[in-house]
């Protein structure tokens, strides 16, 4: 595969003193140079994804020619400027111009591509949107004989609102190219390779190259059961011991945890001579103090450092080599827990090392299940939603935006021919763009339809480019320096402590209408607050803990007293006589209540919550346990169960009446709340709930009793 490269390719390859090309861009070589084909090549974190879709098509298309060839999208700004470095030395064997295109970068840049198209351009999907937008004379200009887009981390997008814009984006540009470019995604973990496929908008004409090469790998799991809200302080102490020489990332699951972590991993290592090369990375970090620590541990090669970080670093930013990954508590995802286990032993021949520290037995039970279900190749599927009718709405004013005005029977056609809205049925389309001229967000004159007032003000902001909820943040500064911005909270006020950028400050101003938090170092040893949310559990994971209880084989990764703990755990679920792992679960009556085990998804409990809240029962749900805890005995249960199924039966009308009541229902959605009252409770039902999986759960629930409650 290597002769087939241009002779520019071969000879970077040659510089770079590769002995031999991966498997994945063998592969991809290939492929790319031999066909017209949509790809997804997947294959583990650090395997040369990014190499095996640029060698190929770098010697496949004629950059002579004018216009951009290739765009490059990512998930994240940080990856373009990391990724960027990477496919400007390989281009410069070619001659050809690379240039980064999002809200931070160049203007100058931007403005010479602009005059002169050429090369290929690093974009987010956003600064796409706010192209179409704004300027869709230089979309033509770029973009109109284009060959390829690689999408990089295809995965993020999957699944997600901003997946579903992207895929209309694409759609966008299609119709803007005089011919039809292809589309290659990258991914490390991909649970479902038909949502992938359906990325590209061409699924027929879609393959997936799969590498199944797993890395060698080394894990334990630890156990320090939490007292009260801040980690036990063994848990620090043996961390610190067994991470005090190594380059570590630390991934907790939240930025409060992350903070925590830092400050006090720091304390420790300055009271008995350590180093101090402790950071914490994540979103409410302020950017420059984000690139500092990045480009810290990727030139560092000498001194050891530990970065307590959250998803900022899950994804592919190179920060050079990583000894060792930490996992404190449970992940959400097994595709998270694959890309952070991707994080360490990046080398050829080196070892990815994994230490995982329960606080809580049930955060050790699915840390477990997490891990045996990747073990096993696992990963939960990503499925975009069929129906986005939030999107849509969000689309049509970017469509009538981008065209200056246009009839309604245009506005239907550039719809109807646009992949990401493929299941929405056409009067569902014309019921939203008639709800948008009522609302004033179109308006019509005539057979033309334009921007409305109300709409005016909608795309004419920057927050109209993206279709994610972002938080309403506060910025908090020491003097004049940015140390990051953090959610706002009541909790928030003077004299309170907050952790950020793995530092301790004191509030002593909050401006509420600059949105300011102005701090200076803390040393009174007040306790700080805590800031970070969880996300949705998939089913799966909470069927695999389930299954883990019964099972009676020895986890050779299990560290005392985490093994005890796991043996404890058996021991107490063996006294429910479980003989169907589908159907039965443990029922446990106390004193004056009961506690029924669900072990589903976190959308299937929600809508139980949802259903014995609407019938009148009241119910306690714990999350992190999946159980349900009801005043008095089994009867009590059954009646709960009976009264759900009433509202169940009637669950269009029960849900309306919530929508209305309770507006904060939608707020998942960015835009949701702009749609009329029907489709609010069509995303509730596909995206947030999941009502017909709870149908088939009470349909087949058996509630077992435990064996010291009989009699």
């Amino acid at each position: 595969m290597y002769e087939l490269l241009s002779e520019p390719v071969r000879r970077y390859i040659r510089d770079k003193r590769w002995e031999v090309l991966r498997p994945i861009q063998l592969a991809a070589i290939g492929k790319i140079l031999g066909g017209e084909e949509n790809l997804i090549l997947a294959s583990r974190t650090a395997s040369g994804k990014t190499e095996a879709a640029f060698l190929p098509i770098l010697s496949k298309v004629d950059f002579s020619a004018a216009g951009v060839k290739v765009l490059y999208i990512s998930p994240l700004i940080a990856l373009i400027n990391d990724q960027f470095n990477r496919v400007e030395e390989l281009c410069q064997y070619l001659d050809v111009k690379v240039t980064k295109w999002h809200g931070e970068a160049s203007k100058g840049e931007k403005n010479k591509l602009v005059k002169n198209p050429q090369g290929i351009v690093l974009i987010t999907p956003e600064s796409i949107e706010a192209m179409l937008a704004n300027a869709p004379h230089n979309a033509v200009n770029l973009f109109s004989t284009m060959q390829y887009v690689v999408i990089d981390e295809i995965h993020s997008f999957i699944g997600s609102d901003r997946g579903i814009q992207l895929k209309s984006l694409l759609a966008r540009l299609q119709g803007l190219n005089v011919g039809k470019f292809l589309v290659v995604g990258l991914s490390a973990t991909i649970g479902d390779y038909d949502s992938a496929k359906k990325m590209t908008g061409d699924v027929a004409n879609t393959k997936v190259l799969l590498d199944k090469n797993a890395k060698e790998m080394e894990a334990e799991f630890r156990f320090f059961e939490m007292e009260g809200v801040d980690l036990p302080i063994e848990l620090l102490k043996d961390l610190y011991l067994s991470t005090r020489n190594n380059k570590v990332l630390i991934f907790p699951n939240s930025r409060g945890r992350a903070e925590e972590i830092a400050v006090k991993l720091s304390k420790l290592s300055a009271r008995v001579g350590g180093h101090g090369n402790y950071f914490s990375h994540h979103s409410s970090v302020d950017k420059e103090l984000r690139e500092y620590i990045e480009t810290f541990a990727k030139t560092n090669v000498r001194y050891p450092f530990a970065i307590t970080c959250t998803s900022t670093l899950e994804l592919g930013i190179d920060i050079g080599s990583v000894e060792q990954v930490v996992q404190v508590d449970a992940t959400f995802s097994i595709a998270s827990l694959v890309q952070r286990i991707g994080r360490s032993g990046r080398r050829e021949g080196e070892i990815s090392k994994l230490l995982f520290y329960a606080t809580d037995k049930w955060s050790l039970l699915q840390s477990l299940a997490c891990f045996a279900l990747y073990r096993e190749g696992y990963i939960e599927p990503l499925v975009s939603s069929a129906k986005p009718y939030d999107i849509l709405w969000h689309q049509l004013l970017a469509y009538v935006k981008q065209l200056s005005g246009c009839s309604k029977s245009v506005l239907l056609s550039k719809i109807q021919a646009n992949y990401a809205f493929r299941d929405i049925k056409l009067e569902a389309v014309v019921d939203i763009i008639e709800h948008l001229i009522t609302h004033d967000f179109l308006e019509q004159i005539g057979g033309e339809l334009i921007i409305g007032v109300e709409g005016e003000w909608i795309v004419n902001s920057r927050d109209f480019y993206s279709v994610f909820k972002t938080e309403a943040n506060y910025k908090v500064v020491n003097y004049d320096r940015s140390i990051g911005e953090i959610p706002f909270s009541p909790q928030i006020d003077l004299d309170q402590n907050l952790l950020l950028a793995a530092k301790i400050w004191k509030v002593i101003e909050v401006d509420h209408k600059a949105k300011k938090i102005a701090v200076i170092p803390a040393n009174d040893g007040k306790k700080p607050l805590f800031f970070g949310a969880g996300a949705d559990i998939h089913p799966r994971i909470r069927e695999r803990m389930l299954e883990m209880l019964y099972e009676s084989a020895i986890i050779s990764e299990l560290a005392e007293p985490a093994g005890e703990v796991v043996r404890e755990m058996r021991k107490e679920f063996q006294g429910y006589r479980i003989e169907s792992l589908t159907d039965d679960r443990p029922l446990l009556l106390k004193d004056s209540s009961c506690q029924l085990f669900s072990f589903q998804g976190s959308r299937i409990n929600k809508s139980l919550s949802f259903l014995f809240k609407t019938s009148g029962t009241e119910v306690q749900y714990t999350e992190h346990n999946s159980s349900f805890v009801f005043s008095g005995g089994k009867q009590a249960v059954d009646l709960a169960i009976a009264k759900a199924r009433e509202v169940l039966a009637d669950i269009d009308f029960h849900l309306e009446n919530a929508v209305i009541a309770q507006p904060g229902l939608i707020d998942f959605s960015k835009w949701a709340l702009h749609l009329p009252l029907k489709y609010k409770c069509e995303i509730l039902l596909e995206r947030y709930f999941d009502f017909s999986g709870v149908a088939g759960f009470l349909d087949s629930l058996n509630p077992v009793l435990h064996s010291g409650n009989l009699e």
